[in-house]
């Protein structure tokens, strides 16, 4: 489904994610401020806010800086108000792009989003245009040093805690779940004595887009800028 891609490319975003930590550490806080306020700020009830605490904590975030999060989500401290918006287009050569975005101002995410777009060789399209070429699933990394049984072992195991699709690689193993069965599937392989590199529900291409070198440095620009926005949280392409 997504091949080896989707660990390269979070591999990509982590070591990016190094060069810019506190911009990275002020949006993952901004996800479980939000989390926070829709469920409550308690985690074992709250599964949403649960999956923003896994992710912070897999960016190294410190935990002063997540239970700072919830406390000012539980006050409403400064009286913030997000909103969740995700934005389609299109970047150079058609490829599909999805900007999911946490916002307190629309107009201004819009033409940040907009003015990425055409400044990178993109353009952005109306809603549902490249949407329908994605979906959305659980993805789990584990790598295979970290593994103590066999490949045919572990992928018995894997079918039978109920994951949809396994790939392999010499680096690591590669899960896809519905998102439904997300949670569950993580902690059974926690369970198990696995640890995962990386786990979230993620956006998944059903296709990827064939594209040369010099296009695929246009869209990674485009990707930077996106991403540099602080409005922005996610990114997904159909680029491998």
């Amino acid at each position: 489904m997504a091949g080896h891609s989707k660990w390269k490319n979070i591999q990509k975003r982590k070591n990016a994610q190094d060069a810019k930590r506190g911009k990275i550490f002020m949006k993952l806080a901004k996800e479980i401020y939000v989390a926070a306020r829709g469920g409550g700020p308690d985690p074992e009830t709250n599964a949403s806010l649960r999956l923003a605490i896994d992710k912070a904590k897999g960016a190294n975030m410190p935990n002063d800086n997540i239970d700072r999060a919830i406390k000012k989500a539980a006050g409403n401290q400064d009286g913030s108000h997000y909103e969740e918006i995700t934005y389609e287009g299109y970047g150079p050569s058609g490829v599909a792009v999805m900007v999911k975005c946490l916002t307190d101002n629309k107009n201004r995410t819009a033409t940040n989003v907009r003015t990425a777009f055409s400044k990178n060789g993109g353009s952005l399209g109306e809603t549902g245009c490249v949407s329908y070429m994605f979906n959305r699933k659980g993805y789990i990394a584990i790598e295979r040093e970290e593994l103590e049984t066999d490949e045919d072992e572990f992928m018995l195991e894997v079918i039978d805690i109920g994951a949809d699709e396994l790939e392999t690689s010499d680096e690591l193993f590669e899960l896809y779940t519905e998102p439904e069965q997300f949670e569950e599937i993580k902690k059974e392989l926690e369970n198990r004595g696995y640890q995962p590199a990386t786990a979230e529900i993620t956006m998944v291409p059903e296709t990827y887009a064939e594209i040369d070198e010099p296009v695929q440095e246009k869209i990674e620009k485009l990707v930077d800028a996106l991403e540099d926005d602080d409005d922005v949280q996610e990114v997904y392409t159909n680029v491998h």
